[in-house]
């Protein structure tokens, strides 16, 4: 057996506790969120000026910080743009410029020349939500685009001749007319919005269509 001087105890001690204090164990500070993009002001006056040309009315919102990670910037409220729009908020300009386009020169003429009907009503499910993704694991703590404005869930429509037309009762449905209008207008919105998600992704999307101006080029 070999004796350790009494001499050594204390540096022993001390090498021990400082290796202790190094584990792994200890509990570890949560890591911050990265600074949330922030649109330069030349980008969100010429949105501004893209709106008011094509006759889309807004209101202008403060930037604002709302949470980590949240917040309005370089956004707008939209208030006319031709069709009477449900549940839909705050919108960063760009994502809004995308919406209106898309609704105007996309769904309505659709909704006329394949359903047979005037478009009378958009069922907006949200735009901006202080969250984080959801549907997958696979994204852990990452920020949704609602948390910046920057994306839009859309549940259905109205048409004139009094039929309402959702995703979560006709994405699938049996008539193929109706079956073309999802697809023609989806495929209209992967032309405008980076990141376009449909009940085709996952069970999260089953009831919405999920638009986002990101520059992703993700269209499911």
């Amino acid at each position: 057996m070999v004796r350790v001087p009494p001499s050594l105890f204390l540096p022993i001690l001390g090498v021990l506790l400082l290796s202790a204090c190094g584990r792994s164990d200890r509990p570890s500070q949560p890591a911050s969120r990265p600074e949330p993009y922030r649109p330069p002001v030349r980008e969100t006056a010429q949105c501004e000026a893209d709106l008011r040309r094509e006759g889309v009315e807004y209101r202008r919102l403060p930037d604002k910080e709302l949470g980590p990670g949240c917040g309005l910037y370089g956004a707008v409220q939209l208030t006319d743009i031709g069709v009477p729009v449900t549940g839909v908020t705050a919108m960063r300009c760009g994502n809004a410029r995308a919406f209106a386009g898309w609704i105007r020169n996309a769904v309505a003429p659709a909704a006329w020349q394949i359903l047979g009907s005037e478009l009378v009503k958009v069922e907006g499910m949200g735009s901006y939500a202080c969250r984080n993704i959801v549907g997958t694991s696979r994204m852990g703590d990452r920020r949704s685009g609602h948390a910046l404005a920057n994306a839009v869930d859309v549940g259905g429509f109205v048409l004139k001749d009094g039929r309402r037309i959702t995703l979560l009762n006709d994405w699938h449905s049996p008539d193929p007319r109706v079956r073309q209008f999802w697809t023609t207008i989806r495929a209209s919105a992967c032309r405008r919005f980076g990141t376009v998600i449909s009940p085709d992704y996952n069970a999260a999307h089953r009831n919405h269509l999920h638009l986002e101006d990101d520059n992703a080029h993700f269209c499911r």
